[in-house]
């Protein structure tokens, strides 16, 4: 029945994917999508257990896991250090906007809610929620501008550099939220390692890997040593007690680039069809989680709630702070619809939250809905403000000449397509 299984999520996962990239969207959506028409919100309990039994579940679980590790590995391999290191003010400016708006909505909003969903720490379950409404997804606002043409234009550079910029807090905060939600003595020097681990990664295993691998590309032997070093570095941050994801991100954050970064492009081609066969499982499998009929009428009060302050506050914080910044209104406001598209980065967190039991099977199943809603809009409002068509020239009309967008924009617009399954 493991086989029957996979097969069944890779081929709905495909399809539907596909589906939505032909309509404009990104492929992700069609393939959570999927997990959620073969959950119990559309086929019921019954029928979806009877296509997926419970026995073969925690398997596809396994395979699910060893995806997003890999994921997390390359998008930590895809970061690019000048883009962080060199970012500008008015990339400060739209970032922190973009985060601390609906952030400080999010957790007021989860004050709220923290009645109606049985939370046992609400201070927690707010700062996750405050969390989960600031996120920006890099890899599918990275194909959206592909997509279109605009990635190596000036507004897709500060696209790019915002959002990743908004990446690495993300992913910070999150592993403090993680680190506050475990009690106990051993949790919390556990989660303090972090840090010299971090450190240790990058002024030991980077070097010892820039020798090993200079000078030529990853040859099988390198890769697997690459992906042991992964698997290694996931295993002990989820031993430090947060979560797998972590190790394998700072894993590939340290990786060495090399001459014209050849050394990740080796290490991409060889890791990236793997994560590329096994992640819809991940997208799947999550969107089994999804049951939005147990969730009643309040449930879609809850759901709107959810919708008017992500869109609002992620939509709000970004315009008003590209608007101070300096830019006119039409290009402002694609940015700012752009920073509203959460996909799948939200999808990981809502998973890490919902494993950690930091959130419910209800709170998890609205905040997916949000997460896809959010994503879908990026294209029409793209398209509204006069940015759909595809094209590659640079708009000096509509986005003020700034050094940190001229600068970047080899760096931050480079090759973006090994995120192009997403």
């Amino acid at each position: 029945m493991l086989l029957a299984g996979l097969a069944l999520i890779i081929t709905a996962a495909r399809l539907l994917g596909s589906l939505v990239q032909r309509l404009g969207q990104p492929r992700v959506v069609g393939e959570i999508l999927a997990g959620v028409l073969l959950g119990p919100t559309v086929l019921g309990t019954g029928l979806s257990a009877a296509l997926l039994p419970g026995d073969v579940r925690p398997y596809l679980a396994g395979l699910a896991a060893i995806g997003l590790v890999l994921f997390m590995f390359l998008i930590g391999l895809e970061l690019d250090h000048r883009v962080v290191a060199s970012v500008g003010r008015k990339t400060v400016s739209v970032t922190v906007g973009s985060i601390v708006v609906p952030f400080v909505l999010g957790g007021l909003l989860a004050f709220h809610l923290a009645d109606r969903h049985a939370v046992t720490h609400p201070a927690v379950f707010a700062l996750f929620v405050a969390l989960a409404m600031s996120v920006t997804a890099f890899p599918v606002l990275a194909r959206i501008l592909t997509d279109r043409g605009l990635n190596r234009t000036r507004l897709g550079c500060l696209a790019l550099t915002c959002a990743a910029l908004d990446d690495v807090i993300a992913w910070t905060l999150l592993a403090v939220t993680v680190a506050v939600a475990g009690t106990g003595g051993s949790g919390v020097w556990r989660a303090a390692l972090l840090v010299p681990y971090a450190l240790l990664m990058m002024y030991l295993v980077r070097p010892l890997l820039q020798r090993r691998l200079a000078g030529r590309d990853a040859s099988r032997v390198d890769t697997l040593l690459i992906v042991a070093g992964m698997l290694l570095s996931a295993g002990l941050t989820e031993w430090m007690g947060l979560h797998y994801i972590f190790g394998a991100f700072l894993y590939g954050v340290i990786m060495p680039r090399g001459t014209k970064d050849q050394i990740r492009q080796a290490v991409r081609r060889q890791i990236e069809p793997v994560s590329a066969l096994l992640l819809p499982v991940f997208f799947v499998v999550a969107g089994l989680a999804v049951d939005l009929r147990a969730l009643g009428s309040a449930g879609l009060l809850d759901l709107t709630l959810i919708l008017t302050v992500a869109v609002a506050g992620k939509f709000a914080g970004a315009f008003a702070a590209a608007r101070l910044s300096g830019l006119p209104a039409r290009p402002a406001t694609a940015l700012a619809s752009l920073m509203n598209t959460r996909g799948l980065t939200e999808l990981v967190i809502l998973s890490v939250g919902l494993q950690l039991g930091l959130i419910g099977t209800g709170m998890y199943s609205l905040m997916v809905v949000m997460a896809v809603v959010t994503t879908l809009m990026a294209a029409p409002v793209l398209w509204a403000t006069g940015y759909g068509r595809r094209t590659q020239q640079p708009l000096p009309a509509d986005l003020p000449r700034g050094a940190e967008t001229d600068d970047l924009a080899v760096a931050a617009a480079g090759d973006n397509r090994p995120m192009e399954e997403r």
